[in-house]
Formats: structure tokens, sequence, C-alpha cells
């Protein structure tokens, strides 16, 4: 438990390397980790078949997710939600938990080539590890053209992963 408790959220493009960012920082900052692919699979795996069907049960899951995470953060334990973060509104649900829980933030936004990506997406397509989805390039394009880097305008606490071949 921390005198000082923070919510970590992330932001880049899939296969960027959030989830990997948001271990880490779980385990530094003795952090509740939430992923949302995790959840996600375990909770609607069968049910998920298309990108619609993503977006209804992740915006079920953000109804209990949230309160969740804010009762934490009250409660002084930090936070790492592995959610994307990927577009200016995707931003507000995150503003709205460390809002509601007068705690601390940070959004960590890993920017890495699309090259980079794909090459971390086949790998992980062949791995599969648990919560992951099988994307084609065109998936990743697709998905791809609604990000939205965090600008300055919108007043996150921001730090910068650059890609350094790091995965």
């Amino acid at each position: 438990m921390s005198t000082n408790p923070s919510l970590h959220f992330l932001c880049g493009k899939a296969g960027a390397g959030k989830s990997t960012v948001a271990k880490r920082l779980a385990a530094s900052h003795g952090a509740t980790l939430i992923c949302e692919d995790v959840w996600l699979a375990r909770l609607f795996g069968d049910e998920m078949k298309s990108f619609d069907d993503y977006k209804r049960f992740a915006q079920r899951l953000k109804s209990v997710v949230g309160p969740l995470a804010i009762d934490l953060l009250i409660s002084g334990h930090s936070v790492v939600l592995d959610f994307p973060a990927n577009t200016r509104s995707s931003r507000a649900w995150f503003r709205s938990i460390y809002e509601k829980a007068g705690a601390a933030h940070t959004l960590h936004y890993v920017n890495t080539s699309n090259q980079t990506c794909l090459q971390r997406i086949a790998e992980r397509n062949t791995e599969r590890p648990e919560g992951s989805h099988h994307l084609k390039e065109d998936d990743f394009f697709q998905i791809s053209s609604f990000f939205e880097a965090p600008e300055q305008a919108e007043s996150f606490n921001v730090t910068v992963y650059e890609e350094r071949g790091e995965g």
C-alpha cells in the first residue's frame, strides 16, 4: 500500500509493447495490474467474434473495472490499467478514474514503429499469450487508423518510451 497511490495507463499501437511495460510498472510500483485482454478472454472469450463484440464487451468490463480501480486507489493501492488509451475519447475514462479517486496518474506512451509492431504481432500470433488476439497486417492498419498520440493540451502526466528494439 502506498501513501501516494497512482493510476498508470498506457497508450501505443497494437504490438508496441504496452503489456510488457504494464507488467514492469506493476512490479516496480507494487501496483495491482488489471489487463483488459486477459479479463475479456476469461469472461467473454467464446462470445467475441468481431470488433463490434470487442467494443461491447470492453465497455461492460470498464463498467466493473472503473469502480474497482477507484476503490483500490482510494484505499491506497496504485493501479496499472493495461487497457488502450489510444484516442482522446478513450483517455477520458482514465481521467475520470484518477479524478474521482483523487489520485496521481501517469500516461505511459509506448512509441514504436509500425514495422516493429508488425514483427511483434507476428511473434505473438504464434506464441498466443493469454488474452492475445490473432491480428493480420490489414487488421493492424485498420486499428491503427484510429490511433491518436497524446497531446500536451490534454494535460496528462506523460512518460514516453521510445523504441529501442526492446520487447
